[in-house]
């Protein structure tokens, strides 16, 4: 029963309602919570290498998801990290997906991943819960959005040195099939991408968080498609893609790394033609692609709190950060705001023939993880 408790939820199609704490059902008991994040990620953003670190985040998911084919279960991508939950039968290949990915990331980027798996009894005798709610924004895909706390905790207990899932040996490789970053960067034409966290305070009434969110969102939909910052036709797409080695580095297992860079370099030509002069051919449309590329992506979620990655204009920019600076003062929330000058999309594409590929949003030059960085040096 607890294996197929997610797919048994319902799917909500209005985000506003994400923001309500009746949205979410609380996961079984024996349920497992896994968190990972990137050791050192502000000096990987300096050096301008936030591409290859949103790909290592989304790595963790595209793994798991390779691993448990078939299988639903909520994920969250945070930029330089992921969460996700899990029945505690899949608990020991969870684990070795984990160290898979960890030994990957140090192998190939000298990029120390650090992941976790805690029990979720664990969290709830901690006094914090974990509750899941389903996202649905258009056909054939859904997201997970959390609340409660417990992720956040876990991700705190990981980085205190608890719960640690050991690196696998040298030479072991996760299956990052359909892991992908071949779109350009994504340019505001509102004036900036602004990348938003707000978390809940502790104490605060949880009505009055949720009112604070609802605000939030009221404003950020009046901006054109919700702040939505990829355009209605869809991300650009150039040849070749400045993500091809991240993308080869991911996918080419024990094949020497050049030789997957030519198999890349004539996947993306072809891709190229058919996205220039939108064709189609067996169940490939290009335009479908696309536009469900732009559907399918997640540019604002609830992970413990709201994170939105928007193309926004000065004026909206100003209204948000009256509202969360009264919010802080009140001790409802804690907030980061970064403005970034373009948006990153990483893909797990299982098929292009599909619709439920994934798209993750960012922005490009920190944003998720500037604005937690915020977060911290407020807390």
């Amino acid at each position: 029963m607890t294996t197929s408790f997610y797919e048994s939820l319902p799917l909500h199609t209005d985000f506003d309602e994400m923001a309500d704490g009746a949205s979410y059902v609380p996961l079984p008991a024996d349920w497992i919570i896994g968190v990972s994040d990137i050791v050192g990620s502000t000096a990987q953003i300096e050096a301008g290498n936030y591409k290859t670190v949103n790909t290592v985040g989304a790595a963790v998911i595209s793994a798991l998801i390779n691993t448990f084919q078939g299988s639903q279960f909520p994920f969250v991508f945070g930029g330089d990290g992921a969460a996700f939950g899990l029945p505690p039968e899949h608990g020991p290949r969870a684990r070795q997906a984990l160290a898979a990915v960890s030994r990957w990331a140090l192998d190939e980027f000298n990029i120390e991943l650090r992941t976790a798996i805690v029990p979720l009894g664990e969290i709830r005798q901690a006094g914090l819960e974990v509750a899941v709610a389903r996202f649905e924004p258009s056909d054939g895909i859904d997201y997970a959005m959390f609340t409660g706390g417990g992720v956040a905790w876990a991700e705190s207990q990981m980085k205190d040195g608890r719960y640690l899932v050991e690196m696998a040996p040298q030479g072991t490789l996760p299956d990052l099939t359909g892991l992908s970053c071949r779109w350009t960067p994504i340019d505001p034409d509102k004036g900036t991408i602004l990348c938003v966290l707000i978390q809940p305070n502790a104490n605060a009434a949880p009505d009055k968080v949720a009112k604070i969110m609802h605000q939030v969102l009221r404003i950020t939909d009046r901006l054109e498609r919700s702040g939505h910052p990829v355009a209605a036709s869809g991300p650009g797409y150039a040849w070749p893609p400045s993500g091809l080695d991240l993308e080869a580095r991911a996918t080419h297992g024990k094949s020497p790394l050049w030789i997957r860079k030519l198999q890349l370099l004539w996947e993306t030509f072809v891709a190229l033609i058919f996205f220039r002069f939108q064709l189609s051919v067996g169940g490939f449309d290009a335009n479908h692609y696309v536009e469900t590329a732009r559907r399918n992506s997640d540019f604002r979620k609830f992970d413990d709190g709201l994170k939105m990655t928007l193309n926004c204009d000065v004026q909206t920019v100003a209204e948000l950060k009256k509202l969360l600076d009264q919010a802080q003062t009140e001790n409802l929330i804690i907030y980061g705001m970064v403005e970034q000058k373009s948006a990153l999309m990483t893909c797990i594409v299982p098929s292009i023939t599909q619709d439920d590929h994934i798209h993750f949003i960012d922005g490009a030059q920190g944003g998720y993880a500037e604005a937690a960085k915020q977060i911290k040096a407020a807390a």
